[in-house]
């Protein structure tokens, strides 16, 4: 017996044919066929089972409530006349002797239809998400996400780590996104923040002794959508090691991940070990972006050199910087083209531009005419062939590279000749840069995690100092994963070391008072003697998504917020009453 019920909804078979079974479930839908007779779909976690009303009595019962009710049915089952093989349950039905009401759906009318809520508008899945979650395809996913994160524990587990949870409510960190405050009632005008990020508990376990930590930590940031980034929370696997290298991590990971990949995914097939690591200057210069999708086999190559002096104004202006992307045996007519650098401008803000080598080997189409003086040139330097599309992006460094890698995807999608796509390929950015100048401040602040180590340690720090190195030269032991062009983390060899970490901040106006009163316990804790150590955090929903193969995150959240962080469905967040704002000591103030 399964609880109060003999069998699932997608368990009985034609061996059970004449048994007297126990079923529950949704009432998904009725068919009449007559007076006293009736085909009801009965759907509970598991499948669906058809039941024949054959009675009066039983007939009552179903036309008294409304599809989405629950129900109990005992009866007999017996062989379908008319089988159905695209149910599992196809070869069976059960005739009900017995039908009782557990719980009646009071609506006539459903917000949308139960198997197709994947094509109602979003706001209606989000406000009615538990009925949405009812759709097997919708809970799929979740199953899926289940799934994989116990596999992930068990992979953890397996290579010595330890699951330790740390605290949700801390101090205000700057992490790089803005924090969700908590006031605190017994400190007035004191507030938690809710973690970015578990950064500064699982380095200060290392500190502590432990050897190999991790948690699916969930993790707090007050940041807009995107679909690859869920507003308000997401979940990571959370991992440090202590007296571990770059090398160590990376191990871990390509040990743990692709099987997880391979076993749960859309494809089955995953990049084995030793991920390709490339370094961030490469990859821009290569990929035209730090996460590439390595499996389209294009590259961006660099011809301003051979486009300077055209009469092709883009090409000419000041420090302007021309890429070139060659996709051989291009089948794209003029039309698609066009559509697809039209697609382009859009999404990278820049316009991009191309030409053909056509099947007698001339340069035809888009800006041919302000090239043709140099055809010769291109052809070799490119090693054109007929039918060669090349994609050309031009401006100021930043913007050509953007433009480019946004071309290079888009290209990829569109011409299945260059791109494997039925796979999960990884790699590793390396050597990212230190410092940056900051796009708001116009002066040196980190460029990603400030508590890494800077490459080649104090040394490397002292050179700058001394104005021998120039500061956004330097790189540090931090590195990204990329899957399929989506980036599952970033994570970093640590900088254990208190002086180290005071040099680097110094480099961005913070002196030792400063880092003391922002960092007190990781920086206590160094001096009392810290083992080096480092990790990564790979992002949980973002797994999920790429194995189950969807384009929105929201997709595999159980309950997701909106585009705006609201949810609609619990109408979060929400106005409170006066007398818990006096407990916080909160005054509200209106904007004028």
């Amino acid at each position: 017996m399964f609880q109060s019920r003999t069998h699932t909804c997608n368990e009985l078979r034609l061996a059970n044919a004449g048994e007297k079974v126990k079923i529950v479930g949704w009432m998904e839908n009725v068919r009449e066929v007559g007076n006293n007779f009736a085909f009801v779909v009965l759907r509970d976690f598991y499948g669906t089972t058809q039941v024949v009303v054959e009675s009066a009595d039983m007939m009552e019962i179903v036309k008294s409530v409304n599809k989405e009710s629950t129900i109990s049915v005992e009866g007999i089952v017996r062989e379908r006349a008319s089988k159905n093989p695209k149910q599992d349950t196809g070869d069976i039905e059960v005739v009900p002797e017995k039908i009782e009401i557990l719980g009646r759906c009071r609506y006539n009318e459903l917000p949308f239809e139960i198997n197709r809520s994947r094509d109602a508008d979003e706001t209606a899945r989000l406000k009615y998400r538990y009925l949405d979650l009812r759709n097997p395809a919708v809970k799929k996913n979740i199953i899926l996400r289940c799934n994989v994160v116990s596999a992930l524990r068990q992979a953890m587990t397996q290579h010595g780590f330890l699951e330790i949870t740390t605290p949700i409510l801390t101090a205000s960190s700057p992490e790089g996104a803005r924090d969700y405050l908590v006031p605190a009632r017994k400190h007035p005008g004191k507030f938690y923040a809710l973690p970015q990020a578990p950064q500064q508990f699982k380095q200060l376990l290392m500190t502590s002794g432990f050897d190999r930590y991790f948690q699916i930590a969930p993790c707090f940031r007050d940041e807009d959508a995107r679909g690859d980034r869920s507003p308000g929370e997401f979940y990571q696997l959370d991992m440090e090691m202590a007296f571990a290298t770059q090398d160590d991590v990376f191990a871990v990971i390509e040990d743990v991940l692709p099987p997880i990949f391979a076993k749960y995914g859309t494809y089955d097939i995953a990049s084995s070990a030793p991920f390709k690591r490339i370094p961030y200057l490469e990859a821009m210069e290569k990929y035209g972006s730090d996460k590439p999708d390595l499996r389209i086999d294009l590259t961006v190559e660099d011809i301003t050199a051979l486009t300077r002096d055209t009469e092709f104004a883009p090409f000419n202006l000041e420090d302007a910087v021309v890429k070139a992307i060659v996709v051989t045996d291009c089948a794209l007519t003029r039309k698609n083209i066009d559509k697809l650098c039209a697609d382009v401008e859009v999404q990278a803000g820049y316009k991009p531009y191309w030409f053909k080598l056509d099947e007698q080997g001339q340069i035809a189409g888009g800006v041919a005419k302000f090239v043709s003086d140099r055809a010769d040139k291109l052809i070799e330097a490119l090693d054109l062939k007929p039918n060669c599309l090349v994609a050309l992006a031009a401006g100021k460094r930043d913007a050509a590279v953007k433009t480019a890698g946004v071309l290079r995807k888009m290209l990829g999608n569109a011409c299945p000749n260059h791109m494997d796509k039925e796979r999960y390929e990884f790699c590793w950015i390396v050597d990212f840069p230190m410092y940056e100048i900051g796009e708001e401040s116009g002066e040196l602040e980190f460029c990603h995690n400030p508590f890494s180590m800077p490459s080649g340690g104090m040394e490397t720090l002292l050179k700058v100092e001394r104005g021998e190195v120039d500061p956004l030269s330097i790189t540090a032991d931090q590195y990204d994963l990329v899957c399929n062009g989506v980036e599952l983390s970033s994570g970093a060899v640590r900088n254990h070391d208190p002086e180290i970490m005071i040099k680097a901040f110094e480099m961005v106006r913070l002196g030792e008072e400063d880092v003391k009163k922002k960092f007190p316990a990781m920086y206590n804790a160094f001096c009392y003697g810290a083992p080096p150590h480092a990790g990564i955090a790979p992002g949980v929903d973002r797994m999920v998504m790429l194995l189950a193969g969807e384009d929105s995150i929201r997709e595999i959240i159980p309950f997701p917020m909106n585009k705006n962080a609201a949810d609609i469905m619990m109408d979060a967040p929400s106005a409170v009453e006066q007398k818990q704002l006096d407990e916080l000591h909160i005054a509200i103030v209106s904007e004028e």
